[in-house]
Parts: structure tokens; C-alpha cells; sequence
């Protein structure tokens, strides 16, 4: 997963409306009836089936801490999926999104200006169109660069050429070394 995917990831997840499961137990019975057996969670977890099985029963009720962090994680990436789709499609159709960062910024200026990259600290509420861009990029499996573009050019239009305002001869922005990227929507 890249920045943006991962930034993706962690919007979605403030959107739960109900805790998921806290207990080892209840986290390995959420997987089991998401994966359906012991082998498949077993498999996506990197333990055995007994493993599984012995968490499922109450048997162990601690983890590895590196096997919690595994069993935490796919339980948060597969809770609520429905709340998720709610968000993001409101996003994606009225709401938009809010990307906040702290990046290096450089891009194509007209002669006689400077397009030395910089680092600035932005934040900026993009339109619905491109909170439907950047969903739809995500789903089809797009790389983290391409998800980057669609960021930097909602940041081009937004904020560096305020709607038409400004900077008409900015023709291209880039986002490159990204300390943090946040996204709210």
C-alpha cells in the first residue's frame, strides 16, 4: 500500500459507527464468518488452522504481538464495508474531500519564474469530482504515483490557480516527499 492508499484507509475507519471487536475471541469469530474457515484466516494471518482454532475456542487469549497486529488490522480493513461505501459515494457526489499534507510541491511555470519544488504545509477541501477520481483510481488498482496525480492536479486547480483566479500559466504540479498526508471526507 502507498501513502495515499494507506491515507485512504485510515479516513475510512473514523467512519465506524460501532467499535469492531476488541477481544481476540471476537476478533477471530468476525474472520472466520468473513473468510468462512479456519485455513483461509489461518492463511491470511500467516499462522496455522490450530492457531485459529484455539483463538476461536478461548484456548489462547493472548496473540503474538506481531499476530494481533495482523488479526487488529484485518478486522478493521473488513468492518463496516457498507458505512464505508456511504462515505465515500457522499464524498464522491456532494461533500468532496479534504487532503491535508505536508509535501514538497514543485511544478511547470511559464519562463522567467521560479518552479523550485518546496516543502509547504496545505490544506485543502478538493471538489466531489475528485474524491470520485481518486475512489475510483483506488478501486481500479492504481499505483500510489497516479493517486498522487489526481491530488496534485485537484491542488493545481484549487489551490495554487483558486478556481481560475490565478497562475493560468501553471501547467503542471507535483507532489513529492510527502512527510504526512491526511485525507477527511
Amino acid at each position: 500500500m502507498g501513502e495515499i492508499d494507506d491515507a485512504i484507509e485510515r479516513a475510512d475507519r473514523e467512519a465506524f459507527t460501532k467499535d469492531p471487536p476488541k477481544t481476540l475471541k471476537g476478533q477471530i469469530g468476525f474472520l472466520l464468518k468473513q473468510f468462512g474457515s479456519a485455513k483461509a484466516v489461518a492463511q491470511e494471518l500467516g499462522v496455522t488452522p490450530d492457531s485459529v482454532n484455539r483463538y476461536r475456542r478461548g484456548a489462547r487469549k493472548h496473540a503474538r504481538a506481531d499476530v494481533a497486529a495482523k488479526i487488529d488490522d484485518a478486522v478493521r480493513q473488513r468492518w463496516q464495508p457498507l458505512v464505508r461505501k456511504r462515505r465515500q459515494k457522499q464524498a464522491a457526489t456532494t461533500g468532496g474531500i479534504t487532503v491535508e499534507t505536508r509535501a514538497r510541491f514543485g511544478y511547470t511555470a511559464p519562463v522567467g519564474t521560479t518552479d523550485d519544488g518546496r516543502f509547504r504545509r496545505l490544506t485543502v477541501h478538493l471538489p466531489p469530482e475528485y474524491a470520485q477520481r481518486l475512489f475510483d483510481a483506488r478501486d481500479a488498482g492504481a499505483s500510489d504515483q497516479q493517486m498522487r496525480g489526481i491530488i496534485a492536479e485537484g491542488f493545481k486547480e484549487v489551490y495554487f490557480q483558486d478556481g481560475g483566479g490565478r497562475a493560468m500559466g501553471l501547467s503542471d504540479v507535483e507532489i513529492n516527499d510527502i512527510d504526512y498526508l491526511d485525507l477527511d471526507y
